[in-house]
């Protein structure tokens, strides 16, 4: 027998199963942050808060894209970013009222 072909056995998500996760966290986030800039517009009218929430939508809806295209790991640091940035901003304009 050739040890060439029994390698190490592959641990975690294959690739399909990564870019399906990636997809669904894409969309779970970008229906929250959709549902949360509603709510905030119902307390706010704040052009910062929509602006905010608006670019956290994109990035979502990019790191989706990215995720059906393959690029697991830049979709996965665009979501992490975008959903960062959306937080970091909304209690920064919290905390300056």
């Amino acid at each position: 027998m050739s040890e060439a072909n029994t390698g190490p056995e592959r641990q975690g998500l294959t690739p399909r199963q990564a870019r399906r996760v990636r997809i669904a966290l894409s969309a779970v986030i970008m229906i929250a942050v959709g549902a949360t800039l509603a709510l905030r517009l119902g307390s706010t009218h704040s052009v910062l808060t929509v602006g905010f929430y608006g670019i956290a939508l994109i990035l979502s809806g990019s790191a989706l894209v990215l995720s059906r295209a393959g690029r697991t790991r830049w979709a996965t640091l665009v979501l992490g970013v975008g959903v960062a940035v959306a937080l970091v901003a909304e209690w920064a304009i919290a905390s300056m009222r």
